[in-house]
């Protein structure tokens, strides 16, 4: 699918604890909605955001869920003027050992979408999970892990972050490390 942006610069954007958070016990605050067993909490500004990224970037949804889950949950909170270049779950995932963790994990693997047609230099993943990322450090912007505090305001400050790179011809030049900090 093609964005209606002029910008070549695809943002991946993470599911749970990034844009979402799906817990199956309740939190303190009402749930956006239910989800079979979960109670889904949306990250404050959400819409806003999905809609002026929409304007600068290519967008598309990477996660680690469960492929259905996935599609479920992306189409209850899509924005429907948006349409991602792609939705994808745990099945485009790269089931490894992280040694550092003494653990699995199901990384994102930026060469599975450069086969898509995509160009590295051109490519931003946004998460809350370093270790699925790792191997892309130079793609990554690492947020804050979203657990349903109604205060958050990350989407927001990221969205500024966002303005400031948008023209970059490489994003894997651009320093990411302490991101936060580069926005007034």
């Amino acid at each position: 699918m093609d964005s209606n942006c002029e910008n070549n610069i695809l943002l991946i954007l993470d599911l749970d604890e990034t844009l979402i958070h799906a817990t199956k016990d309740p939190l303190d605050t009402e749930p956006d909605f239910q989800y079979a067993d979960y109670f889904v909490y949306l990250r404050p500004n959400l819409s806003p955001f999905l809609k002026t990224v929409n304007e600068k970037f290519k967008l598309a949804i990477w996660s680690s869920a469960d492929d259905k889950y996935v599609e479920d949950i992306i189409s209850r909170i899509k924005p429907s003027e948006i349409e991602f270049q792609f939705i994808w779950g745990r099945s485009r995932c790269t089931y490894r050992r992280d040694y550092d963790l003494d653990e699995y994990v199901y990384e994102k693997r930026l060469k599975k979408v450069k086969k898509q047609g995509f160009k590295l230099e051109q490519i931003l993943i946004i998460d809350d999970s370093p270790n699925k990322t790792r191997d892309n450090y130079g793609n990554a912007i690492y947020v804050h892990p979203f657990e349903g505090d109604s205060k958050d305001n990350e989407l927001l400050v990221l969205m500024e972050f966002l303005a400031l790179i948008q023209d970059s011809a490489n994003v894997r030049n651009v320093e990411k490390r302490g991101w936060r900090n580069k926005v007034t």
